[in-house]
């Protein structure tokens, strides 16, 4: 179902910038597929709950997102198995058995934060009314958080065995597993929602068990992937799962518990923004979504580039290779920052374009709406640069398994410099909502220099590995 990957990806250092490009795309490009389809997977829920009513959207609305912000913790944390399993394959000794190893200890770590999850979202009702939330729209999330919650241990692991399967060379399943849960997710919500082929009309709840059915098919899909295609099978990555190695347990928290907080801190950054926006107005908060959405699926390319990038300069690693690690991260820069390039220059000359693809651009009644969001574009447009390359950078950092710094700089970047800058422009100037866009462009920028400057400084850091004798 899938072509063979070539040689470069199976542990060989690539000879020239070309072939490692190549190496880079193929891993790439599936991962870069997948990521947009999950951002479909989220919009159909909220297409069909929308039709219930303005009350049920809000509880979806805030219980989808308690949800994914602890969703997307934990697949932070277990990704760290990407760079162990990556520098495994390019040591190539004992790397079966190495990448067992690192497997099913990431699938350890998964299901210890997964009961943790599942714990705090037993409690949804009661964090969203401590929140300061409608009492209404708390219980009616509080009751969809009670099912979506059976969700967190299958979705946790199809991240681990997508993560798995995309460093050992197979990252096309990932696009078809998305592909797959995404009919899924729009065959379940036109069952359970509205009570189609003799099911009860479930509401609410029935976009909830639609979602549980499509996690846990994607849970299943893997399982049969890894056990079944012939590349991933000769890791037997199921055997022994009952058996512990501490060490390695401890090596993925501590690699990824920095990878985790990380992506929290830059979530909650576009978070907090969203809130300032609402403090500025009605009008804002809908140019504010527009504009960030557009952002957000031009990204999925550089977030694709830097997790491959984190499998290349990984294998690198491991390898021992210096050149090699140059090369991959250095490719794997040109190609995120190269395409944020091409799609700000769009954003910059058509904005209007992207706008009408989210509401009439000729309706008066949205004027002021699309004049805000074009405004905003024109901050993206850079915003795009920066955004795209510190997620790269931070991606072939991590491939030299360095995140506890990186997180240190996320948090300064988009805390004390990007929210500051957006709370002071956005409420001390006249820029109000143009200015919290170029608070957050300040926080990126200043992110991502400080991660390419690290990047540059790996040797004189001490973070290349030891050549062996």
């Amino acid at each position: 179902m899938e072509t063979p990957v070539l040689a470069p990806l199976a542990g060989s250092a690539p000879a020239t910038d070309r072939a490692e490009l190549g190496a880079l795309t193929r891993l790439a490009l599936p991962l870069v597929g997948a990521n947009l389809l999950q951002m479909a997977v989220s919009a159909v829920d909220v297409i069909f709950v929308a039709r219930l009513g303005t009350r049920d959207l809000a509880a979806s609305t805030l219980g989808v997102f308690l949800f994914n912000l602890l969703m997307y913790a934990m697949i932070g944390l277990t990704s760290a198995a990407a760079p162990l399993i990556a520098a495994e394959l390019g040591r190539r000794k004992h790397a079966v058995r190495e990448v067992r190893r690192s497997f099913r200890m990431a699938m350890w770590v998964g299901a210890a934060g997964s009961l943790l999850v599942i714990l705090v979202l037993a409690h949804g009702e009661t964090l969203l009314r401590l929140a300061g939330q409608d009492p209404d729209v708390a219980r009616r999330a509080g009751r969809f958080l009670d099912i979506l919650l059976i969700a967190t241990l299958p979705g946790v692991a199809s991240g681990v065995m997508r993560t798995a399967a995309a460093a050992l060379g197979r990252p096309g399943w990932a696009f078809l597993v998305t592909g797959m849960a995404l009919g899924l997710g729009i065959l379940g919500n036109w069952v359970f929602v509205f009570g189609n082929l003799g099911a009860p009309a479930l509401g609410l709840e029935g976009s909830a068990i639609a979602s549980v059915l499509s996690l846990s098919a994607m849970a299943l899909a893997y399982v049969a992937i890894l056990t079944r295609d012939p590349r991933l099978r000769r890791y037997r990555l199921f055997g022994r799962w009952w058996r512990s190695e501490w060490p390695r347990f401890r090596e993925i928290v501590r690699l990824g518990v920095p990878i985790s907080l990380t992506w929290m801190f830059e979530g909650a950054l576009f978070g907090g923004a969203a809130l300032l926006m609402g403090l500025i107005g009605v009008t804002e908060v809908a140019a504010h979504a527009v504009a960030l959405n557009i952002a957000a699926i031009a990204f999925q390319v550089p977030f694709g580039v830097a997790q491959a990038a984190t499998i290349r300069v990984g294998m690198a690693y491991g390898a021992s290779d210096p050149v090699w690690i140059g090369r991959a991260g250095r490719v794997a820069l040109v190609l995120g920052i190269g395409f944020m390039a091409i799609s700000a220059a769009a954003m910059w000359i058509a904005p209007r374009l992207f706008v009408s693809a989210y509401v009439d651009v000729d309706d008066a009644a949205n004027a002021a709406v699309v004049a805000l969001a074009i405004r905003y574009l024109a901050v993206a447009a850079v915003f795009q640069l920066v955004d795209g390359a510190q997620a790269v950078a931070a991606g072939v950092l991590r491939g030299l398994q360095d995140t506890r710094v990186p997180m240190l700089v996320a948090l300064f970047g988009y805390w004390a410099v990007g929210f500051v800058c957006s709370v002071a422009l956005g409420f001390r100037t006249p820029l109000e909502g143009t200015g919290v866009w170029i608070g957050l462009a300040v926080g990126l920028l200043v992110v991502s220099v400080l991660l390419l400057w690290r990047w540059h400084a790996r040797e004189r850091l001490g973070l290349l590995p030891a050549r062996p004798a």
